[in-house]
Parts: structure tokens; sequence; C-alpha cells
């Protein structure tokens, strides 16, 4: 029997701070030409926004996943604001090539979007081993 080593990383370390960005560049490449900008937002919770060509953005968060609305502002040192807001559904993080079939059901208010926030997890709980899940990303990235 062989065993699997699950390597959990350090809270605020750089490499945890980075985590979402492997995995939004993943999201950001399957939304293509839909994409007219991208960065990583502040920390608690971790977040990243998508802006759209459309004046639209995406932006995900560590506790409710993705969320679509009008962008109002933000950027990489302030939360993003969005108003008119839908989140995707499929989970805190689904597959990046499963975000664009999520989004078209959020542009229409159907599938499993929903204008209410879903609460997967909270930021705090930095220990909870979605760091692992996150990780699978960035091991995408690098490799």
């Amino acid at each position: 029997m062989s065993s699997v080593a699950i390597r959990h990383v350090e809270p605020y370390t750089d490499e945890w701070l980075k985590q979402p960005a492997c995995y939004a560049s993943l999201v950001v490449e399957q939304l293509g030409t839909e994409v007219s900008d991208w960065w990583e937002g502040p920390c608690d919770p971790r977040a990243v926004t998508v802006q759209l060509a459309d004046g639209t953005a995406l932006v995900w968060d560590e506790e409710s996943g993705w969320r679509l609305g009008r962008y109002l502002g933000g950027g990489a040192d302030r939360h993003t604001e969005l108003s008119g807001v839908r989140y995707l559904g499929g989970g805190l993080l689904p597959r990046p090539e499963r975000v664009p079939a999520a989004l078209t059901d959020a542009r229409e208010g159907v599938g499993s979007s929903t204008a209410w926030r879903p609460c997967y997890r909270s930021h705090r709980n930095c220990r909870d081993g979605f760091d692992v899940a996150l990780d699978f990303y960035t091991r995408l990235i690098d490799a």
C-alpha cells in the first residue's frame, strides 16, 4: 500500500497568498477574450477580480466562490465593488473549464446561480484543508 503525503501551505506566506492567482489564471484562460484585465485582491478573504469586456466583473473569494456583477470599482489594494450580484454556483472552487458555462447561467439568471451569498467556509479557518485544494491548481501552473 502506498501513502500519499498531504502538503499544507503555511497561512500568510507568499506561497499561500499566491494560491488563488494560480487558480484564477486557469479560469482566465478558459474565459479567453471576454477578459479585459484581472488581479489579485486584498486578503481576508483572499480574492481575485476578473474584469470582463462588457463592463461586468467576476470576483472569486475563498468564502463564497465566484460572483458576477456590474463593476463599480476596486483594485489590488481594496476589495472590488459590484452591483447586481449573482453567485455562480458550482461550489467554492469549480473546475476552471466549468466557469464559462456557470457565467452564462448567471448572466441569464438560471442554473445554480443565485442572488443569495453562499458561505462555504470562513477565511479565518486557515487550517481547514482548503489550501490543499488550491495547491492542486498551483501545481498545475508550476508543472
